[in-house]
């Protein structure tokens, strides 16, 4: 659980960095890193504000606003590649080779009625190279969907700014200070342990 937890305050601090706090901002204007991806949750979400270890997310589909906690999972897209014959390709890529042949239009192909091999012919004609062992139907059926989200909400812009693919794991979340209510308790503790000996060993 605390290691969980500790991930989670790495993503918090990660997004709270990088994330456009104003409620009002037009949503063309979020990069690909501040769109999140929730274990469990239908859709995708932008980030719009935070709480105490939380974060309040927007969902894309239906504009409704909720909490999400250390026991989410959350990954943004900015920071997901995806399998190729050589090396990786970052999400952000993908999207914008699927936008430039799709016109930045919904996708011509419903990802929920197509089979497997349709969706492998399609996705062959968006990236050629795609690596067709480790590469599922039902990856391309999620990216697919989360094209047409995007596309749907206005994002048309897939681009993640050069040095800000950086693994939420490896930011450092920043050690919180206690309150000065806490302080003051703490050290009347300790002021009462060392008038009465509790805690320390008797020679």
């Amino acid at each position: 659980m605390q290691e969980k937890r500790r991930k989670f305050l790495s993503n918090l601090a990660y997004i709270q960095k990088n994330a456009y706090l104003c409620s009002d901002f037009k949503i063309n204007n979020f990069m690909l890193k501040d769109i999140l991806s929730i274990t469990g949750k239908p859709g995708l979400y932008k980030l719009v504000n935070r709480g105490n270890n939380m974060l309040i997310v927007e969902s894309l589909l239906d504009g409704k606003r909720m909490p999400t906690y250390a026991r989410d999972k959350i990954v943004s897209l900015g920071e997901i590649s995806m399998y190729t014959m050589g090396d990786d390709i970052a999400l952000s890529e993908v999207l914008t080779k699927l936008g430039e042949k799709e016109g930045l239009k919904q996708a011509s192909i419903d990802p929920k009625k197509a089979d497997n091999d349709q969706l492998r012919e399609f996705f062959g004609e968006v990236l050629p190279d795609f690596d067709r062992d480790r590469v599922y139907p039902s990856d391309i059926r999620k990216l697919i969907q989360w094209y047409n989200i995007l596309i749907g909400a206005g994002i048309t812009d897939f681009t993640v700014e050069e040095g800000e693919e950086v693994a939420v794991e490896e930011v450092k979340q920043e050690v919180k200070k206690p309150a000065p209510k806490q302080q003051v308790k703490t050290q009347k503790a300790a002021a009462s342990s060392a008038r009465t000996g509790v805690g320390s060993k008797k020679g």
